[in-house]
């Protein structure tokens, strides 16, 4: 087992289609994890997740009230690896920017021939663009190593 650098764990979370797993808290303090498709962006403060989620949705509501999450990314077979992030979320509804992204997000998740139709669906009214800041990464690859 070791400790990633910042270009493994970058690498790690952006193959293929691994899907995030959002931990967010209910209204009523309870744990909710959820499965989310996201891409990682270098943005100008910084590392950060970005996502969507309907406003409405429990992730929609609990983000609003407490912006703070945690998203964990894993390999599922050995040598088994794990990213795990935190930080916390500024919310939108823009409709370019969900555009933007959800397109982007429905390419890396569903292929480029599918982008354009993921993010047309995902950009509606009603939908959040979720841009998640990273504060902190855990991050260990090798596990059973």
């Amino acid at each position: 087992m070791y400790e990633m650098s910042r270009d493994e764990w970058w690498a790690f979370t952006t193959e293929g289609t691994r899907t995030g797993k959002l931990a967010v808290t209910g209204a009523d303090g309870a744990p909710h994890v959820t499965p989310i498709w996201f891409v990682l962006h270098e943005g100008t403060h910084g590392a950060e997740l970005i996502f969507n989620t309907g406003a409405t949705s429990l992730k929609g509501r609990a983000l609003r009230r407490d912006p703070r999450f945690s998203l964990a990314v894993d390999d599922q077979a050995p040598p088994y690896s794990f990213v795990q992030f935190r930080g916390s979320v500024s919310l939108s509804e823009d409709p370019a920017e969900l555009l933007r992204w959800a397109t982007m997000i429905g390419s890396r998740y569903m292929g480029e021939d599918r982008a354009e139709e993921f993010g047309r669906r995902n950009a509606v009214p009603g939908e959040y663009l979720v841009r998640a800041k990273i504060t902190k990464v855990i991050a260990y690859a090798d596990m059973a190593g």
